[in-house]
Formats: C-alpha cells, sequence, structure tokens
C-alpha cells in the first residue's frame, strides 16, 4: 500500500546528490480526477498533474507543476530508475561521438539520462524544459528543449530504494 508522504502527495522520487542538490517529482492527482476513460487509449484521462522542487548545490530552488507525464510515462520513468540500478543502462557521456540516450516522455518538461556509473553510484542528468525550467532561465529564446539539466550523483542503493517506492506508489494511479 503507498505510504502518504509529506505535504499529502502520495507518489514521488526524490533524488538527493552528493553535492546537496536535489530533484524530487511528485504525482499530486490526474490531471482530471473525475474523468472517465472513454476508450482505450484516452489519453485525457491519463493525464498526471506532476510537481517538482529543484535545490541546486548553490542552494537556489525552484518549483513547477504541470501535467508532464501519463500513467505510462510514470510507469517508465519507474522501470528505467530500476534498469539504471541493476546497471543494465548504458552511460551517455557528454561529448560522446554517439547520440546521447535519454529517457525522454511526451511532454517534453522533463528527460533523464545516465551520465556515470562509477563503483557503488550513478551520474544522472535531469533534464528540464518549458514549465520545468528554473524561473531565471525562462523566456530566455536561446534555452532550447533539454539545454538545461542538473547532475546529481546519487547512490545506486538510493536509487533503487526511490525506483522501488515510486513504483509502488503509482498503484494509486493506474491507466484508466
Amino acid at each position: 500500500m503507498a505510504r502518504p508522504r509529506s505535504g499529502g502527495i502520495l507518489s514521488r522520487v526524490r533524488l538527493q546528490s552528493a553535492d546537496e542538490s536535489s530533484v524530487e517529482i511528485s504525482i499530486a492527482c490526474y490531471q482530471f480526477p473525475d474523468r472517465r476513460a472513454q476508450g482505450d487509449r484516452d489519453w485525457d484521462a491519463n493525464w498526471l498533474q506532476v510537481a517538482g522542487t529543484v535545490v541546486l548545490a548553490d542552494g537556489r530552488t525552484w518549483t513547477f507543476e504541470d501535467p508532464c507525464l501519463t500513467t505510462r510515462d510514470a510507469t517508465d520513468l519507474g522501470q528505467w530508475l530500476h534498469d539504471v540500478a541493476a546497471g543494465s543502462v548504458r552511460p551517455s557521456p557528454l561529448g560522446s561521438d554517439g547520440p546521447e540516450e535519454m529517457k525522454v516522455f511526451l511532454e517534453p518538461n522533463i528527460a533523464f539520462s545516465l551520465q556515470d556509473r562509477l563503483a557503488d553510484r550513478v551520474q544522472l542528468r535531469v533534464y528540464l524544459s518549458l514549465e520545468s525550467l528554473p524561473p531565471w532561465l525562462k523566456g530566455d529564446a536561446q534555452i532550447k528543449i533539454w539545454d538545461y539539466f542538473v547532475v546529481l550523483d546519487v547512490p545506486t542503493a538510493q536509487l533503487a530504494r526511490e525506483a522501488d517506492d515510486w513504483t509502488e506508489d503509482l498503484r494509486r494511479f493506474p491507466a484508466r
């Protein structure tokens, strides 16, 4: 059963970096909580209201809220986090010859990639775009989708726990 978390939000993943920066992504509710699905592919019935809190190592903080994940996207994020913790996602260093491998979703507000894998840690890039950008970058025409990211150095064991909690908590938000 999902455990109530702070602020009444029941589904979240919080990635805390060694440098004290962090990204927390929470699911508060369905965007349209009273909507009943109209067939197998009813997108409107499956959008989730996502709240995020980002803390940078220098102390700057911002929050965002937007319906930017579907129930399927949220499930895929949990699986990707599990795969990273298990070691089955390849690192995608910036500036490498190949294209960067990113975990992207239908709405491009958030995305993820694995920068590096260390002995018992992973370095994740969390990309923030559009409504999820820090306020000091919103409106900057030079910032393109996925230009801005936060690097988090996270213990693999913590990532695995967060992935487990996220997956368990998402049972409150099944596809409708």
